[in-house]
């Protein structure tokens, strides 16, 4: 079976709007804590709950996506997801509500099964572009969630959001049980002889372990930054209101485009993936130093802000162009070891950058993630002689 274009534009679709469900609570947070009547910390523990959720989806979950019929499994994950958006939206204490969000995370894996899905599907000369469409849209997902989330609360209140994220479960779920194609099992072995196949992975490929530590490095500075520029935001000088926290998102919508356009180039220069990676952390790191600037200068977020979402793609879809590389079948077991990581890393910058934050302003919360700039390249610079191993010559 190929991968036709309006399959990949419905998986995309899928991508973005699903991704989302775990992004709505950030712009929220102030909002929340309001009328929960909680602390900021408290309150952030909501967005760390809904990562972890996906952290333990990824681990638990995904490695299903090889050993089970796809559509039947994405259609019952998308029916999950809608109930625990449901539950969500009526929840009256703070714990209730983060304990649905820990489910809105891990039935929000389905993400992570399209993606490999579509890589194995495609070609290998246009594997790096597919992914660059996912990705792309997933970023999008990103970031519309939290000009979406913004502007609803601000008209309707945070729980008409959930609400709405429900509602749209339940299309996607009913729509792609007649999209997909009715496809077998990939693997045929039980779970528990797939969950051993992915630990074996994960101890013989250090390509694979150290692009996990690079992405969990990126997505904890991306984690950092955005759980703590709502509360720079809603504060003085610059006093948002949530719709105006979620129009501010929009800055990073160039990384989107920079991401689907990446992945045709990435696809031409193969041998360059790992200088590719290092500039683009490092240019992260001078973002940050533009973002600390920010505390009294909106122009300084914004292009702080874009340069940062622009790098962190650049790393992010660069990584997964390099493992799914590393084996011609079976890439949901790449993605469990790669997400994973990740999204741990996504959890930790959110715990830290908001502790951070209450500790230290938002000059803190910017150390913060020029720590996780420092981990990166320090990985970066460990995965090179692997991949040169594996290419022949130069890293790339």
């Amino acid at each position: 079976m190929s991968l036709s274009r309006g399959l990949l534009r419905m998986l995309a679709f899928t991508c973005g709007i699903t991704i989302a469900n775990v992004y709505y609570a950030q712009p929220l947070l102030d909002t929340i804590a309001h009328d929960l009547r909680v602390g900021r910390p408290a309150v952030g523990a909501l967005v760390t709950a809904t990562q972890v959720g996906f952290a333990a989806g990824l681990v638990f979950v995904v490695p299903l996506g090889d050993i089970l019929a796809r559509r039947r499994l994405i259609t019952a994950l998308l029916a999950v997801d809608a109930i625990a958006l449901a539950a969500a939206a009526a929840a009256p204490a703070l714990w209730m509500l983060s304990s649905v969000a820990v489910l809105i995370g891990t039935s929000s894996v389905v993400v992570q099964m399209l993606i490999p899905y579509a890589a194995t599907l495609a070609p290998a000369a246009e594997r790096a572009r597919t992914i660059g469409v996912l990705m792309g849209a997933v970023l999008l997902g990103v970031l519309l969630s939290r000009t979406f989330a913004g502007v609803v609360a601000d008209l309707a209140g945070w729980r008409c959001v959930y609400a709405a994220a429900a509602a749209a479960m339940v299309v996607l779920a009913v729509t792609m049980s007649r999209v997909l194609p009715p496809t077998g099992r990939e693997v045929e072995i039980g779970y528990l002889a797939q969950m051993r196949a992915v630990l074996r992975l994960a101890r013989s490929s250090p390509v694979l372990r150290w692009r996990a530590l690079i992405g969990a490095a990126q997505f904890a500075m991306f984690s950092c930054f955005w759980s703590t520029v709502p509360f720079l935001l809603a504060g003085r000088p610059f006093a948002f209101t949530e719709a105006e926290i979620g129009l501010f998102a929009l800055v990073g919508a160039a990384g989107a485009g920079v991401v689907l356009l990446g992945g045709r180039l990435l696809d031409r220069l193969r041998e360059l993936r790992w200088q590719i990676t290092g500039a683009a952390i490092v240019l992260l790191l001078i973002s940050f130093g533009m973002l600390a600037a920010g505390i009294d200068g909106l122009a300084w977020l914004v292009v702080g802000a874009l340069l940062m979402d622009v790098c962190c793609q650049v790393v992010h879809v660069t990584n997964q162009a390099v493992i799914y590389d590393l084996v011609d079948a079976a890439r949901s077991r790449l993605t469990t070891v790669y997400m994973t990581t990740y999204f741990a890393g996504g959890a930790l910058g959110t715990t830290a950058g908001v502790m951070a934050y209450d500790r230290a302003g938002w000059i803190g919360a910017n150390a913060v993630s020029a720590g996780f700039c420092l981990v990166a390249i320090l990985g970066w610079l460990a995965v090179r002689r692997h991949e040169a191993a594996r290419t022949g010559g130069v890293a790339g």
